[in-house]
């Protein structure tokens, strides 16, 4: 008998087949960009067209001009030529066979291409990845470790995000793992119009972690599993099913939606890029590491601007380090929420954390919580009866024939005016 655990994953996962499979919707055909996307050759002489993910398409400039970049990475300083070397076909396979990895690191044409691109196009998003990874791959590797992942799939949010972690997609994913909201409910992460902690990078990351972990338990193959991440388990097991029941990711690869048919070669990319980044003459960002941090729970609601005044600190530190607050206000009237403080500034804030809160509450603060009715009762003029009414009681109604300009008329049944009763006299006799 199957165990009720395994049945509430089986629905867990059946689900996300519908909710994950948003993240992989794209636009029209003719209105994606030619360099979103690569063209491979088969064999046969066929043309493919293959969707790049999203993520690796994002503007340089706004990566750089996040609050992180900005304060603590550098271009890096490596006395290298800014061109790509080429190598031949054996030494990339070679170069691949070589990493320390679970998963395996084919090689084929596809990959090839991505490579190709990373290490030339998306030469300044490699160096900022390599950079910015210094601030985010400490907190995939202990997450992925707490599920005994295999840690490669710390590259993961390089194709989801770029390690943005206020990446928002087309379709509403959202953070350095992208979850789509039903998703990222599905595995604790709250949403709401204040705090979204999909982009929290520690939650959505162990988040993340549990999701491969449950991914694994269905597929047993770790391509199959990102493949899945990607599309949805249910696109997945659809693309087995009519690839004849292969669970090799490169023969169900023809049934797979077009974006997924990418993601994992690009996967396999960016663990070769983020290896051999030197070999193809890309330099890293300087990064400097951020002063150590830890959390407080903050029990009252409190707008991040009352704390960056009292306490004398960056506001745009602040929404760095805590990205989950969308509108920069921390409900903790409704629950107790984590704010996290430069180590520094922890005690500061236990310290003053009254007059934090009464730092001009009532300008940052605007929703009341109570608030008086106007019982007033307005005049009205209307124009057509030269007089004044007050009120309903003397309102007059639209459908009343004063408002339609009729005369106004009683008449009960069976007794009416002499000239109405010829009326219907006369008409009884026309329909005789």
């Amino acid at each position: 008998m199957i165990s009720k655990k395994i049945l509430m994953l089986l629905a867990i996962l059946f689900g996300m087949s519908i909710t994950v499979q948003a993240q992989i919707e794209t636009e029209p055909e003719d209105e994606v960009d030619e360099e979103d996307e690569i063209v491979v050759i088969d064999q046969s002489g066929n043309e493919e067209i293959i969707e790049f993910p999203e993520a690796m398409t994002y503007d340089l400039d706004s990566l750089l001009n996040e609050y992180m970049a900005k304060t603590y990475l550098t271009s890096g300083d490596c006395n290298m030529r800014n061109e790509n070397p080429h190598y031949p076909e054996e030494v990339y396979i070679e170069r691949l066979s070589r990493m320390p990895t679970v998963m395996e690191m084919a090689h084929n044409n596809v990959v090839q291409q991505f490579i190709d691109r990373y290490a030339s196009r998306l030469r300044g998003t490699i160096a900022y990845c390599l950079g910015a990874g210094n601030f985010y791959m400490p907190i995939f590797e202990e997450a992925l470790e707490t599920y005994q992942i295999p840690l490669e799939l710390k590259y993961l949010p390089v194709i989801e995000s770029a390690l943005n972690p206020k990446a928002v997609s087309r379709v509403g994913a959202a953070g350095l793992w992208q979850f789509m909201p039903a998703t990222g409910r599905q595995y604790n992460l709250q949403m709401n119009s204040l705090v979204d902690e999909r982009r929290d990078p520690i939650k959505a990351s162990y988040a993340a972690a549990h999701l491969l972990s449950d991914l694994y338990k269905v597929f047993g193959d770790w391509n199959l599993v990102i493949a899945a991440y990607n599309c949805g388990p249910g696109n997945v097991s659809k693309a087995i099913q009519r690839s004849g029941g292969s669970k090799d990711y490169w023969q169900i690869y023809p049934y797979l939606p077009r974006e997924t048919r990418g993601y994992v070669p690009a996967f396999i990319a960016a663990n070769y890029m983020m290896t051999y980044y030197s070999l193809h003459n890309i330099c890293p960002m300087s990064s400097r590491l951020p002063a150590q941090t830890d959390t407080v729970m903050v029990t009252k609601k409190i707008h991040l601007e009352q704390i960056a005044k009292v306490l004398n600190v960056d506001i745009e530190m602040l929404r760095a380090l805590n990205p989950m607050y969308r509108h920069d206000i921390i409900p903790g009237n409704t629950e107790p929420y984590a704010l996290r403080l430069p180590l520094s500034d922890v005690n500061r804030y236990i310290e003053n954390e009254d007059a934090i809160c009464n730092y001009k509450a009532n300008e940052l603060l605007t929703n009341r919580t109570i608030v008086e009715v106007n019982d007033y009762t307005p005049t009205y003029y209307h124009k057509s009866k030269r007089s004044y009414k007050k009120g309903r009681k003397g309102r007059i109604g639209r459908h009343s024939k004063a408002r339609r300009g009729g005369k106004k008329a009683t008449a009960k049944k069976g007794r009416a005016t002499k000239g109405k009763s010829k009326g219907r006299k006369s008409s009884r006799r026309r329909r005789r």
